[in-house]
C-alpha cells in the first residue's frame, strides 16, 4: 500500500505580491486575447503552415511574412 503525502503553501489572497502577480497576468492574458484576435495575426498563421514552396508562389519567403502582413504599420 502506498502513502501520498502532499504539501501546500498557503498564498495570502490579500498580500502585496499575490495581488500584483494576478493583475500583472491578467493584464498579459487579456494582451494575448487582443493581439490573437487581429485578422492580421490570424493571417500570419495561415501562411506560415504554408509550404516554402507555396509562399514562392505567391511571392513570399518565410522571413517576410511579418512585414508582409504589417508593412504599411512599420
Amino acid at each position: 500500500m502506498a502513502i501520498a503525502a502532499t504539501t501546500q503553501t498557503a498564498v495570502s489572497v490579500r498580500s502585496p505580491f499575490a495581488v500584483l502577480k494576478r493583475s500583472l497576468s491578467a493584464i498579459f492574458n487579456g494582451l494575448i486575447n487582443v493581439a490573437e484576435a487581429n485578422p492580421r495575426y490570424l493571417q500570419i498563421l495561415q501562411l506560415q503552415a504554408l509550404s516554402d514552396e507555396q509562399l514562392a508562389k505567391k511571392g513570399l519567403r518565410r522571413e517576410d511574412i511579418v512585414m508582409h502582413v504589417f508593412g504599411h504599420w512599420m
